[in-house]
């Protein structure tokens, strides 16, 4: 079928998308791929549809037709058809869920045949560069009359017109389209086929399988949750689809596991996910409101929500007593520092829920707190908690909560920081105490020490700014005497001594015993803990929990923070920073993993996987034999996860290899991993009369060595090779890649 033709039906919804289909996920590159592929004529796949009945079959972008219609629901090639309908139609389709910009000011260059996207210091007044869009659009004879004023050359201008011809005439490719019907085909074994036949990109994870089932009986299932998602996320607060999913479950059938919503009809849901939203809503302003712990960075115990939700939902009016809701935030905040949930999520949620729905909503919290001191063994803070690097680090948020909570004030204007005491406008920045430049020049080269969150404390932009890089010694004084008590209130020892930075070591240890006895003390005044004669006595220790691992400075977070955006831009979750890694027996710390994904890329269809940067091997040892598949590097996790889950073969390669067939690629490997010169990638060879000799996949013309695909693409090899050329078959090359070297070498 004409891809002009599949346009047309995606247009009226005779193609659609089955409701288990995530959104769009390309990029620029792989789109302008696309269009060079198709621009030089490359095959770029088949496409895989399932033909059902629309009454019967919900999908997205079929609202277009009648009840009882055929639809075909696209199961492979979403993203080729989107990102060609983007373009060539100017607008994404009905059925679109991404970032449009992936696809938006695709430029071609009617001379050099470049694709780029729209740059003004390299387009702008130049109308050789053409909009793609504006090219299907419009068609060709505006544009060769605006190139024709400018270059005042009728014959290049001709040239140009062929070329932008051609680019316009991908229109009328044919794709082939391999179809799947009939009674047999039901939504469980159309999944299992999408993931096969998706087996190099993305597969669904168990929250994607639950809401295609929904999807099958409530429509409008999935937009609503993105409607709430997009309220949490334009209040800051950046949350997913199965973490909802998880809260709808826990409220509609008492269970955490995504199975249990097999069965449920559309009322129950809708009824359901209303209740979760304003559930959620509800706690988010009670942290809010009472800790302080107003945005994503410091909002971390994510998977407590499904359990509150589901005691709020139990509980009713009740959940608004005092006593209740300070149960509610202990909870909370205890489930969150000691990473409750960052290991087998579901089996813990399971465990959590089975004691709330046992206990009943009266004694439902009280039962939670006993089971997280069962499972941890004693909830009291401890100065070496503060040891810890990073804003993501659990602490960071408990630093962040005290300076909110009590009586923190601000050194530059002496106001207070509690929530809702500042300006909207006004927001609060990381303050290094000892600057880190300052303590460097002074002997102190521990990392870890010297990014200790013992060293942070936080202050308003304009403040941080003030201060600057000065010692303490230089601005102590200063700050206590325009504002006395301001340095107390954020727990700084007072004795002058420690100001120095010599004595740095001694004030940190110092400073994190205060931390970790405010931290108890605002804990207490939430819940009364038992007495517990075992527990070890409260003293200042060097070190806490020894456990190798961690992040180590501001400048490797950074690239873990980066690596953390470029997952989720791909529509991948986030992973857990400072990974605790605890034995499943005895619950013993044995490492801290930088970035680490516990239950997968894709939650329980791949194996947890580490990024490590920086560490000793005993860190990588422990790691893998907990069953991580650990990286080193960010540059080799991106390329894994590009082409083993995003399915994108081509990732990290360079330019001139972007375009080389799936096949090839390991030849490409072997190209540079020898060294060898950079080919041109399917070139045409002329013969020395002229004429073509065929298209090939690499050409070194100076060398006259080629390699090629199918006899078809390049008919005059012996002509070829009566002039010298050295011609192998691809698979001959990669089967044995030598053979490059040897005939590059000869030349």
């Amino acid at each position: 079928m004409k891809i002009s033709t599949l346009l047309d039906q995606i247009e009226i919804g005779q193609i659609a998308l089955p409701e288990f289909q995530r959104g769009y996920v390309w990029n620029r590159d792989q789109v302008r791929g696309l269009v060079r592929s198709l621009y030089k004529r490359y095959p770029v796949g088949s496409l895989l549809a399932w033909i059902t009945d629309s009454s019967e079959a919900q999908g997205r972008g079929t609202s277009a037709l009648a009840s009882g219609q055929q639809v075909k629901m696209l199961l492979d090639g979403q993203q080729r058809m989107t990102s060609l309908y983007g373009i060539i139609k100017g607008e994404p389709p009905a059925f679109f869920d991404g970032d449009a910009n992936a696809f938006k000011g695709l430029y071609f260059h009617a001379e050099t045949e470049e694709f780029s996207f729209y740059m003004a210091s390299k387009m702008q007044g130049n109308p050789l560069w053409v909009d793609v869009t504006r090219l299907m659009k419009e068609g060709v004879d505006t544009i060769l009359e605006e190139i024709l004023e400018s270059t005042q050359d009728f014959k290049r201008t001709t040239h140009c017109g062929n070329r932008l011809n051609r680019l316009r005439d991908i229109r009328e490719i044919d794709v082939h389209i391999e179809d799947v019907s009939g009674p047999e085909m039901t939504l469980d074994v159309v999944v299992d086929i999408f993931n096969r036949v998706n087996s190099g990109g993305r597969k669904l994870s168990k929250g994607d399988l639950a809401l295609a089932r929904i999807c099958s009986v409530e429509p409008d299932a999935r937009s609503r949750m993105r409607k709430a998602l997009d309220e949490w996320n334009a209040a800051g607060f950046a949350f997913t689809l199965d973490w909802l999913l998880r809260s709808v479950t826990t409220i509609a059938t008492g269970d955490a596991r995504f199975v249990a919503l097999h069965d449920l009809d559309a009322p129950s849901f809708n009824s359901s996910l209303q209740r979760a939203i304003n559930h959620i809503n509800t706690v988010l302003d009670l942290i809010g409101a009472r800790l302080g712990l107003d945005h994503q960075q410091v909002l971390t115990g994510h998977f407590a929500f499904p359990i509150l939700a589901r005691f709020l939902d139990d509980a009713g009016g009740a959940a608004q007593g005092h006593a209740t809701q300070n149960k509610i935030l202990f909870w909370y905040v205890q489930t969150a520092i000691w990473g409750r949930y960052s290991g087998s999520t579901e089996s813990v949620l399971s465990r959590d829920l089975n004691i709330l729905l046992d206990a009943g909503p009266e004694e439902g919290l009280d039962a939670l707190i006993r089971e997280l001191q069962l499972w941890r063994g004693n909830l009291r803070i401890r100065p070496e908690h503060f040891t810890g690097w990073s804003r993501g680090n659990r602490f960071y948020s408990i630093l962040y909560m005290l300076t909110r909570v009590g009586e923190a004030q601000d050194w530059g204007s002496g106001l207070p920081l509690k929530k809702g005491l500042l300006g909207k406008n006004t927001s609060l920045e990381v303050h290094h105490v000892f600057p880190r430049d300052y303590l460097k020049k002074n002997g102190h080269d521990d990392k870890k020490a010297v990014n200790a969150l013992g060293n942070f404390c936080f202050l308003t932009k304009s403040s941080n700014l003030k201060i600057s890089n000065r010692p303490p010694r230089d601005y102590f004084p200063e700050v206590e005497g325009q504002h006395p008590g301001a340095l107390a209130s954020q727990w700084i020892p007072q004795d002058p001594e420690l100001r120095k930075p010599e004595n740095y070591m001694e004030f940190l240890r110092q400073r994190q015993a205060l931390l970790a006895e405010a931290a108890n003390r605002f804990l207490d005044t939430l819940y009364d803990l038992p007495s517990d004669e075992e527990a070890p006595e409260y003293q200042v220790v060097e070190q806490g929990e020894s456990a190798p691992g961690g992040i180590a400075d501001e400048q490797e977070e950074k690239l873990l923070d980066e690596m953390n955006a470029w997952i989720t831009e791909r529509g991948l979750p986030s992973g857990d920073k400072e990974f605790e890694l605890r034995d499943p027996d005895t619950g013993e710390l044995k490492a801290f993993l930088d970035l680490a994904w516990p239950e997968g890329l894709q939650e329980g269809l791949s194996d947890p996987v580490a990024l490590i940067l920086n560490e000793e091997m005993d860190v990588f040892k422990l790691a893998t034999n907990a069953g991580f598949q650990v990286f080193d590097d960010a540059e080799s996790f991106r390329v894994h996860t590009a082409r083993k889950v995003l399915g994108d073969l081509h990732y990290g390669l360079p330019d001139w290899a972007q375009q080389v067939e799936e096949a090839a690629i390991p030849v490409v490997n072997h190209i540079l991993k020898s060294e060898l010169p950079a080919p041109e990638c399917g070139a045409e060879i002329q013969m020395d009369t002229g004429e073509v000799a065929g298209e090939f996949e690499f050409v070194w013309d100076d060398q006259r060595v080629a390699v090629w695909v199918s006899a078809e693409r390049a008919p005059q090899r012996a002509m070829l090779a009566a002039q010298g050329w050295r011609l192998f078959s691809l698979e001959e090359v990669v089967e044995l890649p030598k053979l490059l070297e040897v005939a590059l070498e000869r030349s």
